[in-house]
């Protein structure tokens, strides 16, 4: 249930309707200002002392008037106590508590506050004229809201009873105000006095009024300390002025106090003394011998206090007329000496807190002149420059705030206009409510009427109708009980065919598996029976007949498909990105060669569909949940899944992160990089646009994304290779950057993101002069490979040298474009998906794994020719990918990146030394040419 904060607002109607006045009489002892006037009025008690607003009405009784007073003047005497007293208000920067001295101003209809009882000048003043006041229940105990149209004040009182009091006296307070005749004083007695049965009549319609708290308001509570709070806490410091002069005149009381408790310790002690010489006369009024004695000392205490208030003045005149009474007023002179006492250690702990106001004004003063030494520096400054500069600063920095000052006013206006809205709006849901709760009303009401009537007509029960009625209980009891049981039933026939369900699914998925092992295993015999007829076909000792019959089989095998009934994961013409599955073989005995591949692929594939690529993707689902595009961290994790292979449907996400951390430097420096460079191709036309422009039909031809002129993918692999032409003026393009620009588009889907994964791949992961004119450090590349084969594969590396081959004519293209048209397509982009994380280090990985997978195959090869035409087209016979994988990173350990650097330097060294040599000697060889043509000149000259 929602609570509302209920606001009480105790302004109403008067004389119908407004709360009857409690019997009080205005006290006007601060009219004009809240300062201590010059003339206060002796209170009713001997001694008692009014600063800011305390003290009973101007004018004293006689003491022979007391006991005559009439029940209704003491009524009336009692009601009319000042309203002051302490009170908690909220306010300050940390919107903490401050205790503060509360007094209500007839004459102005005005609450002034004080740090104290005892101050002269007040810290503030509240206008109740068009105040409102109200209290929220869910706040602290004793907390109300005084709200002006200025600003809305939070005091708490020390109970509730006082919050109570307070809200009806300040209530009172404010309509006394609105309709106050020229004399308030009799008007205002009278009213309460001869109207005081209306305000009972009416009395129903209002709160029951709130008794005097004892000790908590008036005149008592001035005589109280202060409720104890942290001294520096409780002072104000806007308002520093102020607290110097109450803490002055503090301070002066402190000693005026201090004289007249001497003063009157000693006529105690002359009293005592005179009392004990005359114990015989006890019984007398006034004991006469003692009076010229205490006339002395009285006397002598009146010349000290000559120069104080008139206030302090009256209360002198109060204590020196004491001498002259009798004894039970010598007794309550005697209390009041007491309580001043307790006044006097009061303003001696207010003196402590005086004090450290004063240190902090002097704190303040210090920075004060620390700001005036730094004005005068400036004021002294030389150059006239800089004066103007620290100006200019401060002009605009003023600027800046008028204009902040402006928005927040603007702000407020807006705050404003809304708060209005949502007050009418409540105003509207108040007016529904109480709409809602008079139907309401009306509804019980008719309820209430019709359940009369059916309570004073009782309908006659029949009977037979009764008996009717329990025999359809019971009959509905019997249906109850049998749909129990049907359900129970049906419950239990669902959860048994579910189980059935559950089995017959797992039996399907079983059978499937051993159905997809048995294909598998059939396209593989199938597979190893071409190659049986394959290696027959190439047997030269056969005879013409079975030469003959071995064509037969060949073209029966070539003619003939996987033509079983169940063909689980069949192979398609084109994958994911538009590569052929199984290439195409110009040569016509090789067409024997890809249906092998192509029964090697399926039955990889269904090999692999249930024991890897579906834990594969779940690993991956796994690592990817929970985390933002773009927001991939490195980690040991990630390293191994792109090792393992990346699903299709995270590649392009995490491709273009690799990029985007790649690249991260230039696309900071050039957001807009692609579009101006695409603008300039569009303007200018670069040198190699002829080339890039041949090599787009030479691009992927296999895929069919760039198989027509006309495709899309054409035209952006144009604009990509244009845009990092002029990227990069020092290579400009060369052949193989048009595959690598490929590869990124497929994958990315995105001309920008594809253009900056070209950029990443030649300018941040491959070495410098990796695609210069000289390709020096393509040529370092394939001499590292070397030494590699021969410490890893050392056969192989002595079967090639035996039969002169050199392998860098096959892997140049390899590394030059990364693979691109050299592997399947599968197995091509895992390569990627591990080199663009991991850099150049995966090339030489897999360029190793390749030979090692067929190693035992090109050591059966035993000529040249042969050799080379199996390493050209090998690579693409590879469909295992789990297995060249496994050999690239496991087999090929360990393969560390230091010693690839330092191998790279080593070649880079000796490489640049023969280019250094090899430069030299076409230069002798041009300079000796130019010279031997010179002379055949000479000599055909002389001839």
């Amino acid at each position: 249930m929602v609570e509302f904060e209920k606001i009480i607002v105790m302004e109403v109607e008067y004389p119908e309707g407004n709360p009857c006045p409690a019997v009080s009489t205005p006290l006007p002892l601060q009219t004009g200002s809240p300062t201590v006037n010059d003339d206060i009025a002796a209170p009713g008690i001997p001694g008692e002392v009014t600063v800011n607003g305390m003290g009973a009405p101007a004018g004293e009784q006689s003491d022979e008037a007391a006991p005559h007073t009439s029940s209704l003047e003491h009524d009336i005497e009692a009601s009319s106590i000042k309203l002051c007293g302490y009170l908690s208000k909220l306010g300050g920067r940390l919107k903490n508590w401050k205790s503060r001295w509360f007094t209500y101003e007839e004459g102005n209809c005005q609450l002034f506050y004080y740090r104290t009882s005892q101050d002269v000048n007040p810290l503030g003043q509240i206008e109740l004229h068009n105040a409102t006041f109200g209290y929220p229940l869910q706040a602290d105990g004793g907390t109300f809201h005084i709200q002006t149209p200025e600003r809305t004040y939070i005091l708490k009182a020390v109970n509730h009873q006082a919050m109570m009091y307070w809200l009806q006296q300040l209530q009172l307070k404010r309509w006394q105000n609105r309709d106050r005749p020229v004399s308030p004083v009799t008007e205002s007695t009278q009213t309460c006095a001869g109207g005081q049965t209306q305000c009972a009549d009416n009395e129903e319609d209002f709160l029951p009024v709130v008794k005097t708290p004892t000790g908590v308001v008036g005149e008592e509570a001035a005589c109280l300390p202060a409720p104890q709070r942290c001294n520096l806490s409780n002072v104000s410091f806007k308002h520093p002025l102020t607290e110097i002069q109450n803490s002055v005149h503090s301070l002066r009381l402190n000693r005026l106090s201090q004289e007249l408790t001497r003063s009157n310790s000693l006529c105690k002690e002359q009293q005592e003394t005179s009392a004990s010489e005359t114990s015989t006369k006890r019984s007398q009024d006034t004991p006469a011998s003692t009076l010229p004695e205490v006339a002395i000392l009285l006397a002598d205490s009146r010349r000290k206090a000559q120069s104080l208030s008139p206030n302090l003045r009256c209360r002198k005149k109060k204590s020196t007329s004491s001498a002259t009474m009798p004894a039970d007023w010598r007794q309550i002179g005697t209390d009041r000496i007491s309580r001043l006492q307790h006044e006097v250690f009061s303003l001696t702990e207010e003196v402590k807190s005086q004090k450290e106001l004063v240190w902090l004004l002097h704190k303040a003063l210090e920075a004060a002149q620390q700001e005036k030494r730094t004005c005068t520096q400036f004021l002294s400054a030389e150059g006239e420059q800089e004066r103007l500069e620290l100006l200019r600063h401060r002009e605009r920095h003023v600027a800046d705030l008028g204009s902040q000052l402006e928005a927040l006013r603007g702000h407020k206006e807006a705050l404003q206009h809304s708060l209005a809205q949502k007050d009418a709006h409540i105003t509207e849901l108040q007016e529904h409510v109480v709409l809602m709760m008079e139907r309401n009303h009306a509804k019980q009401e008719v309820i209430l009427k019709l359940s009369e009537q059916v309570g004073a007509q009782p309908a006659p029960v029949d009977a037979e109708m009764r008996r009717q009625q329990q025999e359809e209980v019971e009959n509905l009891k019997d249906d109850i009980e049998a749909y129990k049981i049907q359900n129970k039933f049906l419950n239990s026939e669902i959860y048994q065919l579910t189980q059935l369900w559950r089995n017959s699914s797992e039996q399907g998925k079983s059978l499937m598996v051993k159905c997809a092992y048995l294909e598998a295993k059939n396209c593989q015999v199938e597979s190893r029976y071409l190659g049986v007829l394959r290696k027959l076909q190439e047997n030269k000792g056969l005879d013409s007949t079975q030469q003959e019959a071995v064509k037969r089989l060949i073209v029966d095998a070539l003619q003939g498909d996987v033509t079983d009934s169940l063909k689980l994961n069949p192979v398609k013409e084109y994958d994911e990105y538009g590569f052929k599955v199984i290439a195409d073989y110009e040569v016509e005995d090789m067409k024997l060669l890809a249906k092998i591949q192509a029964l090697e692929i399926r039955s990889n594939n269904l090999l692999q569909q249930e024991a890897a690529d579906r834990p594969l993707l779940g690993r991956w689902a796994q690592y990817m949940s929970g985390r933002p595009p773009g927001e991939l961290a490195a980690s040991p994790e990630l390293k191994a899944l792109l090792r393992a292979g990346m699903p299709r449907e995270y590649r392009r996400q995490v491709w273009r992160w690799l990029v985007q951390v790649r690249t991260l430097s230039l696309r900071e420096r050039y957001p807009q990089r692609y579009q101006e460079l695409c603008d300039k191709s569009q303007a200018s036309q670069h040198p190699a646009y002829r080339q890039i422009q041949l090599d787009l039909h030479r691009t992927l031809t296999s895929n069919q994304h760039f198989s027509s002129p006309s495709n899309p993918a054409v035209q952006q692999l144009h604009r990509i290779l244009l845009a990092f032409s002029w990227q990069n003026p020092t290579i400009g393009y060369c052949q193989g950057l048009n595959r690598l620009a490929a590869i990124a588009l497929l994958v990315l889907q995105s001309e920008e993101d594809a253009f900056w994964c070209l950029v990443a791949v030649v300018e941040t992961i491959m070495p410098q002069d990796y695609y210069s004119k000289n390709l020096i450090a393509s040529q370092v590349d394939q001499r590292v490979l070397k030494d590699f084969m021969v410490e890893k594969m050392p056969r192989l590396m002595a079967h090639f040298e035996e039969h002169n081959i050199d392998v860098s004519l096959i892997t140049f293209n390899w590394f030059l474009v990364v693979f691109v048209e050299c592997l399947a397509s599968d197995i091509l982009l895992r390569v990627w998906d591990a080199f663009l994380y991991e850099g150049t280090k995966v090339i030489f990985r897999y360029a190793l794994a390749l030979f090692k997978y067929k190693e035992e195959d090109i050591l059966k090869i035993r000529d040249n020719v042969e050799i080379y035409q199996y390493l050209r087209f090998f690579t693409k016979t590879i469909s295992d990918s789990r297995k060249l994988t496994n050999i690239a990173f496991n087999e090929m350990n360990p393969f560390p990146m230091k010693q690839l650097r330092a191998r790279r330097a080593l070649h880079l060294e000796r490489l640049q030394a023969e280019l250094s040599e090899l430069q030299r000697i076409q230069e002798e060889f041009v300079a000796e040419s130019a010279e031997r043509k010179e002379k055949d000149l000479d000599e055909d000259e002389d001839a």
